[in-house]
């Protein structure tokens, strides 16, 4: 089984690639080579784990066949049911569990779903220990864990109350009295938090994507479908509307006349807040894919760029090895470190509110978005393509030519036969024609 883990843990067509006997086998991997229990007093403790789950129908199954395995290997394992994903890194670290289980495939259809791992300190699982875990996924050992070392399964009770209460903790000063706003819960896990955690902060809310079936989670709504949320700001009269992903830890935010904005442009909202307050720790990590006008307004407000490869938990990484404390996807993951060491949409949606101090979101003019031209092009050998000396050379001169105006970025997939090949410039028209040069300069193109 080769690379069983992606760019946000296992995930797959839910019963066909990520089988309830797949689920097992890695709840066994991840007891046996992923938890170091902590112990006490007495001696060693058996590994406490956390799993918790969005709306999709297979999740229960998922759910307890990763339970299975876990305690098949002497862990007590504890399920949470429905709660956003930054629960789990919040309730981790906060009462003592050796591993948390996420059972979501994000912002994905639902017929797909997923498991993605953290650690004891709230953050996913680093990339050698996953490695590891895969490891033992393959190639389990015969003596497994019976009689007495079993471990046992149980419901965990309170755990929405314990991620509302900790978003009461972060913004209890926020006063948000007399606002109307328009949320998209994408008939996901955020269905439980998002609207009272708003409704706590004194806000007028309208809901949409609340009411999950198993089979509608981002089916239509969601962070991946704007229109939705804009819709019903619009109708409403809502000031603001956020749009949440199906497992809550990313979002975007539409403005009083229906725009949408993405995460680069709220990071920068809540990163000249910051700064301004006095209370932005460093600077800010991004991904490459954060778009060069973010880049620029940052550089004008005298605030330092990391820039990580794609996934929030390079974001993290680069954060804790500067002990910064904000950064952020365009795709709408945005983590306060402060809060909890994972995006959350409700915690960002919340810290945008406080960010704009009353304010009109269509006021905010932090960054000036630059147009952006994405071509995914199927090659047949991607590693081959991104050594190629010809495209390194093009890529170069593109860049080159963009210099100060713009920039290029070509870079392979994680996860299919692709090469990405983006570029920004003062006008679409200027940044369509130079990717599709460099899209033309790819050897080994699969169709036309």
């Amino acid at each position: 089984m080769s690379r069983l883990f992606g760019t946000d843990g296992v995930r797959g067509r839910a019963g066909a690639v990520l089988t309830a006997e797949l689920a097992l086998r890695l709840g066994r991997a991840a007891v046996l080579g992923g938890v170091a229990p902590r112990g006490g007093p007495a001696g060693p403790a058996r590994p406490r784990v956390l799993v918790v789950r969005d709306t999709r129908e297979s999740g229960p199954m998922l759910e307890a066949a990763f339970a299975a395995g876990a305690s098949a290997s002497g862990a007590d394992v504890h399920l949470a049911g429905v709660v956003p994903t930054p629960a789990a890194a919040i309730i981790v670290g906060r009462l003592g569990f050796d591993l948390a289980a996420v059972v979501s495939a994000s912002h994905n259809p639902h017929a797909d779903n997923g498991i993605k791992l953290f650690g004891p300190d709230g953050r996913k699982l680093p990339d050698a220990l996953e490695e590891r875990v895969a490891g033992l996924v393959e190639d389990l050992p015969d003596d497994a864990a019976h009689g007495t070392d079993i471990g046992g399964v149980s419901v965990f009770h309170g755990a929405v109350e314990d991620h509302l209460r900790a978003l009461d903790e972060r913004f209890g000063d926020l006063d948000l009295h007399g606002v109307r706003v328009a949320l998209d819960c994408a008939n996901g896990a955020t269905s439980v938090v998002g609207p009272e955690a708003f409704r706590r902060r004194g806000a007028e809310v309208v809901v949409l994507g609340d009411e999950p079936d198993g089979r509608n989670i981002n089916l239509g709504v969601g962070s991946t479908h704007p229109g939705a949320v804009q819709g019903l700001v619009v109708e409403s009269g809502a000031e603001i509307g956020f749009a949440f992903d199906g497992d809550g830890d990313r979002v975007l935010a539409v403005d009083g006349a229906g725009r949408a904005y993405d995460g680069d442009e709220l990071l920068a909202i809540m990163a000249r807040h910051l700064h301004g307050a006095g209370r932005l720790t460093g600077g800010v990590a991004v991904t490459v894919m954060s778009n060069y006008g973010f880049h620029a307004a940052m550089d004008a407000a005298g605030i330092e760029v990391e820039t990580t490869p794609v996934g929030d938990r390079h974001v993290v990484a680069a954060l804790d090895e500067r002990g910064w404390t904000l950064g952020g996807e365009q795709s709408g993951h945005l983590i306060e470190m402060g809060f909890a060491p994972s995006g959350d949409g409700v915690a960002a949606a919340l810290l945008l509110m406080e960010s704009l101090s009353g304010a009109p979101l269509a006021d905010s003019s932090a960054m000036e978005r630059l147009p952006q031209v994405l071509i995914n092009v199927p090659v047949s050998d991607r590693d081959g393509v991104m050594a190629d000396p010809v495209v390194l050379e093009a890529v170069g001169a593109a860049d080159a030519g963009l210099a100060g105006r713009g920039r290029v970025l070509v870079r392979a997939s994680g996860t299919e036969q692709l090469v990405r090949v983006m570029a920004e410039a003062p006008t679409e028209a200027e940044a369509r024609e130079v990717c599709q040069a460099l899209v033309e300069r790819l050897p080994g193109r699969v169709g036309p």
